[in-house]
């Protein structure tokens, strides 16, 4: 199962559009970089900005299956890798990120058991059971509910089995961790209760990416 191979271009990227890499950055890779991830990070930046914005990286990453990044999970490794906060990723900041994706898919093969391309419930569930979050049948019913785009058209449509592609795995593995860890700081007691007020509750929510 590949993520966008294609010929030098990287894991869980396509080449961002026609053309490849012909037309090239506008200046040579920073001291000490890797060349071929420089001229990774030109291809997707197709206005040769000088950084990628969310809409360069939407269309440069696919899944497995070759259908395109959900833009909702674009849009958290955005945040996750704009350290600047400027709304775009410059090469460092998208070094981290290609290395993260890298990462992602070694943990995505893992657990994708039965090579279907795509996570299912059981294996959903030894996911998060090894990533410390053992979550109750109800819970994890509710997430694959989310993630699981395909669940509600396969009967009607006939189309591939239910199961969360890899980009969506990714974004429910984030998310959980992130309402965890915040879960915990909030419960200084660790007896697994914590109170929260409206504006704590909504404060929680809509910080979160």
């Amino acid at each position: 199962m590949s993520y966008g191979y294609r010929d030098a271009a990287p894991p869980g990227y396509s080449y961002g559009g026609p053309g490849g890499f012909s037309a090239g950055p506008p200046a040579g890779p920073p001291p000490g970089s890797d060349p071929q991830l420089w001229a990774w990070f030109s291809a997707v930046d197709t206005d040769r900005s000088g950084a990628i914005t969310a809409h360069e990286l939407e269309k440069a990453l696919i899944n497995g299956d070759w259908t395109p990044f959900d833009l909702d999970t674009v849009k958290l490794l955005m945040t996750l890798f704009d350290v600047d906060r400027s709304g775009t990723i410059g090469f460092n900041e998208f070094s981290g990120l290609w290395k993260y994706i890298k990462d992602w898919q070694n943990v995505f093969k893992h657990f994708d058991r039965d090579l279907s391309g795509s996570i299912d419930g059981q294996e959903l569930h030894e996911a998060l059971r090894q990533f410390g979050y053992d979550l109750s049948p109800h819970l994890l019913n509710l997430v694959q509910r989310k993630y699981d785009v395909k669940a509600s058209t396969m009967v009607i449509r006939g189309g591939p089995p239910p199961g969360i592609s890899f980009d969506r795995f990714v974004r429910a593995c984030v998310v959980i961790k992130q309402l965890s860890e915040r879960f915990r700081r909030m419960d200084t007691d660790r007896d697994g209760w914590i109170q929260l007020n409206y504006d704590q509750f909504m404060e929680t929510v809509l910080s979160l990416p």
